[in-house]
């Protein structure tokens, strides 16, 4: 069972109907016990990091995504919710993140012809040779966003020049991260959460 964390950051219909048209059977919860007992996390998210953050504290959320880390539990993060995966952001301040991955969220610099937000369709260059998430490469994914990850390439699957190099695809282990919405993203995102639920599948079969 996969769970999808639920804290009120956005519309995540689109993604349940996306998780249900793979065959991922899920829930959407608040429930720390349930959260810890799944067999993979979903992290979603629209927003502002520090109402995020807070949120997921008033949840008593925070440590128990942390403990879904130290798990090695397969944990996606989609974009905001790939963000907060991080040490930092400095938007609207600085505050604090998860700090499940090493680096910080930082503001798209605008320059000539870039505009911020940056939304929607963008092409997805291949940075990492791991044996997942490899069907993102030269493809287009959706994005809506105005901050970024920045972080070291050593954890960085796929990016896009946008103004500055963008991650586009996180990963660490069994942490991953996504800053554009797969859900949103036609067959490509179906085949990028298809290929997450196998990870989840071989945790499983590892784990037991």
């Amino acid at each position: 069972m996969l769970a999808v964390v639920d804290y009120d950051t956005g519309n995540i219909r689109n993604l349940m109907k996306a998780l249900d048209y793979v065959g991922f059977k899920s829930m959407l919860t608040a429930n720390p016990a349930d959260i810890l007992a799944a067999d993979g996390v979903i992290l979603p998210g629209v927003g502002a990091f520090a109402k995020a953050m807070e949120e997921l504290e008033r949840r008593q959320l925070v440590e128990t995504l942390r403990q879904v880390a130290d798990k090695q539990t397969p944990l996606l993060g989609i974009c905001l919710g790939m963000q907060l995966l991080f040490e930092s952001s400095n938007e609207f301040g600085k505050h604090a993140g998860l700090g499940i991955l090493p680096g910080t969220v930082e503001e798209i610099p605008v320059t000539a012809g870039i505009k911020v937000p940056e939304m929607g369709w963008n092409q997805n260059m291949l940075q990492s040779k791991q044996n997942v998430f490899q069907s993102v490469a030269n493809q287009y994914t959706y994005f809506v966003h105005s901050y970024y990850a920045n972080c070291s390439r050593d954890i960085v699957v796929a990016g896009l020049e946008y103004g500055t190099f963008i991650p586009s695809i996180v990963k660490q282990k069994k942490i991953v991260g996504m800053q554009f919405h797969p859900e949103k993203s036609g067959a490509v995102g179906l085949e990028l959460l298809t290929e997450f639920k196998r990870m989840v599948q071989d945790y499983v079969a590892t784990r037991n």
